[in-house]
């Protein structure tokens, strides 16, 4: 008998609890169900050489991806982020920002990378407007 059901079942739980502890937006949720329906499925001996395993994997995969997180998205409500909509918007620095540096700034509630997009230090506590986004970084004016 193949063991390999068990890493399935575990990779699974793993993906789940990764889900459950950063703020992914319901990507990670549908690996770990994949995971979890091959480990099922190896344990009742139906899903083949671990080739087929993996291929399994891929597939419920991307399709519980594709069909089920856009309602997943409208039951929870969950808004995808638009950074563009948080130019010209509030965000207070966490820590004093110098410069040549970079800091950490709150803004919807999140916690983002700062610059300063003026070339002044910005103080802890300091509301500044966010001037442009770039990746994961505010570029703010104080």
């Amino acid at each position: 008998m193949d063991f390999t059901w068990w890493m399935w079942l575990i990779a699974g739980s793993v993906l789940l609890v990764v889900e459950i502890i950063t703020p992914g937006g319901f990507y990670i949720l549908f690996f770990g169900i994949g995971a979890i329906l091959v480990g099922l499925l190896a344990l009742a001996g139906m899903a083949g050489p671990a080739w087929m395993q993996w291929l399994l994997f891929g597939v419920v995969s991307t399709a519980t991806l594709a069909v089920f997180r856009r309602p997943l998205l409208r039951k929870f409500n969950v808004a995808d982020r638009n950074v563009d909509t948080m130019i010209g918007e509030t965000a207070v620095a966490l820590n004093e920002i110098h410069a040549d540096s970079i800091g950490k700034a709150e803004l919807r509630g999140s916690v983002w990378n700062a610059r300063s997009a003026s070339g002044a230090d910005i103080a802890a506590g300091q509301r500044c407007r966010v001037e442009r986004v770039d990746g994961l970084t505010l570029h703010l004016r104080p």
